[in-house]
């Protein structure tokens, strides 16, 4: 199936669309991929809604800049799939679009996960582009948080699904670096075992620019200026979350309190502040070591984070195994989220499995998603 996945994760930069050909099972065909920004305006408005969500009790609740945020989300999304589909027309149509939404709440332990984006709204957008034809899944993590589940991370399946095809040493793990970084390990044909394992560059980024005005640390060249607070990174992992085994989640906002509380940020320069959150990225990646059943024998990063050579330094140091890229493997790091939301809109089309008990906590393996 021709398959396009949309993704805007918790950096709030843009969206990726990326298209793949796959039966959910393999992958035949990587597309193309693009990554459309959001105006500055955007941003702010996606900002107040994060804001704002944190009041919400009701995931269908849409009240002050929430509303707004998701008719904005919802067009930008049909325009950023025209102008992909202008650009890289597919021959014969898509078959299916599998659209993320814009998370602005989650909160497993609640039972509660939010996802901005109108689905009916972007598919009748997008039929007279895509084809009659093409089918949209959306709200993928909603079923497994009904049932028990953390609702992410969700890339596991694809990430396996990859590694099949990659010369590398098992066990394997492949570390997304988001707004909030998370992990799968893979080792043979065993289920993943999956996590957030902490913050990645939303703290990073929001520290800039408080302090900058810039929107995050390019090449990671501010933290490389700076000096590394030991201690404050030691403070900082103390957080109850770094001990909890997989699985396990976190909201984008989840340490902003904490890091204010324990980090000492204002006594300290933009460079070391910056090299100081960079560290506990890489610290709170490392501290998932001991909880996974053996050391790993590779490492690849991806996500926006995988850009940044101060980052992967760090974590080559505190892993004790060399972090490689995934595009220095054949993979696309900035489009690996956006083509596993493409992948599992197929599984989910054909009711396979999207989370799995190793992945979400969730009691046994589930797919998800709402089919419009």
């Amino acid at each position: 199936m021709k398959a396009i996945g949309l993704m805007s994760g918790t950096s709030l930069d843009g969206i990726d669309v990326a298209l793949i050909e796959t039966d959910g099972e393999t992958v035949s065909r990587f597309g193309p991929g693009r990554t459309y920004p959001y105006a500055e305006a955007d941003r702010q408005l996606f900002f107040r809604a994060l804001e704002e969500a944190v009041s919400l009790d009701d995931r269908t609740e849409r009240p002050g800049a929430l509303r707004a945020a998701e008719l904005l989300l919802t067009t930008r999304h049909a325009e950023a799939v025209a102008r992909f589909l202008a650009e890289t027309p597919v021959e014969g149509g898509v078959d299916v679009i599998g659209f993320h939404g814009q998370t602005v709440l989650h909160r497993p332990e609640e039972r509660l996960t939010v996802q901005l984006g109108d689905g009916a709204r972007l598919i009748e957008a997008l039929r007279p582009l895509a084809g009659p034809g093409v089918r949209l899944v959306h709200d993928f993590r909603a079923a497994d948080v009904a049932a028990g589940g953390q609702g992410a991370p969700f890339v596991p399946a694809y990430h396996r699904a990859l590694a099949r095809n990659l010369d590398r040493p098992q066990p394997l793990l492949v570390i997304n670096l988001g707004g909030v970084a998370n992990i799968t390990f893979i080792d043979g044909e065993a289920d993943p075992i999956a996590c957030d394992t902490g913050p990645a560059n939303a703290l990073i980024d929001d520290f800039m620019k408080e302090r900058t005005g810039t929107a995050f640390d390019r090449d990671g060249a501010t933290a490389a200026a700076g000096t590394i607070d030991e201690a404050a990174v030691g403070r900082l992992l103390r957080h109850g979350f770094f001990r909890l085994s997989p699985p396990k989640s976190l909201d984008r906002n989840a340490f902003r309190n904490w890091v204010a509380e324990q980090a000492s940020l204002d006594d300290m320069s933009v460079e070391d502040g910056s090299a100081t959150l960079t560290a506990l990225t890489a610290a709170s990646v490392a501290a998932i070591l001991p909880l996974l059943p053996r050391r790993p024998q590779s490492v690849i990063a991806a996500g926006g984070g995988a850009h940044n050579p101060t980052l992967l330094r760090m974590l080559t140091e505190r892993l004790g195994v060399e972090v490689v890229s995934a595009d220095a493997v054949g993979l696309s790091g900035d489009f690996l989220e956006a083509q596993a939301f493409a992948f599992l809109a197929v599984r989910s089309l054909k009711g396979l499995p999207l989370s799995f008990p190793t992945t979400t906590g969730v009691p046994e393996p589930m797919t998800g998603g709402v089919h419009g």
